[in-house]
């Protein structure tokens, strides 16, 4: 999906890992947000007819595509799915003032830290993470474009995280040593993913 297209439907991620991103006229990328299987990336294409962003997968992924003439009048004969649907708009605003907050007051350091937070409990909610260990497919270069910073800014965090014994990450598998402590330097809390706790 690519900037000023004009969608027919909305990409359900069933399997691996997407990005929402601009080009901007030097060439430089800007990573809005990471998305994961049960993310639809591009839902406001329903309502919005151009797209004023691209979306691209970065690893192997499975995709659904949901026409979206089939959608509305799936959300007009059940609002409850329309509310569901509304919901997850929401929420995707929620994580976008969170990472806007971020990127305007945070350090290189709090930064990534809050950034490995989020994804480790937005994978945990959905059974593809645990014991604060995950797969991280973006590169160093892919987290730089998130989160403003330069290729070598993000190397010279992530060793620092490695040498205060935060994390471990080795062939894109993270393991966060220490929550609490890496939590606390990301300023993290989910309140804004406003995802219910599971038992257990």
């Amino acid at each position: 999906m690519r900037e000023k297209d004009r969608p027919s439907q909305c990409c359900l991620l069933l399997e691996g890992w997407a990005c929402r991103y601009r080009m901007l006229g030097d060439g430089k990328r800007q990573i809005f947000s990471f998305h994961i299987p049960g993310d639809i990336p591009d839902l406001q294409s329903l309502h919005l007819k151009v797209m004023d962003h691209s979306v691209c997968t970065m690893t192997a992924a499975t995709v659904a595509f949901i026409p979206h003439e089939p959608l509305r009048k799936l959300t007009a004969a059940f609002p409850g799915v329309g509310a569901i649907l509304w919901r997850e708009t929401l929420v995707d605003g929620a994580i976008f003032r969170e990472w806007m907050t971020g990127m305007g007051r945070r350090s290189a350091t709090g930064s990534i830290a809050h950034l490995f937070c989020e994804m480790y409990v937005k994978l945990e909610a959905m059974g593809l993470a645990r014991d604060h260990a995950y797969k991280l497919p973006p590169t160093q270069q892919d987290i730089g474009d998130a989160l403003g910073l330069s290729n070598v800014h993000v190397n010279r965090v992530l060793r620092e995280l490695r040498d205060n014994g935060l994390i471990t990450l080795q062939n894109h598998k993270l393991q966060i040593n220490d929550w609490a402590e890496l939590s606390k330097l990301g300023g993290f809390d989910p309140t804004y993913l406003h995802l219910e706790k599971r038992d257990g």
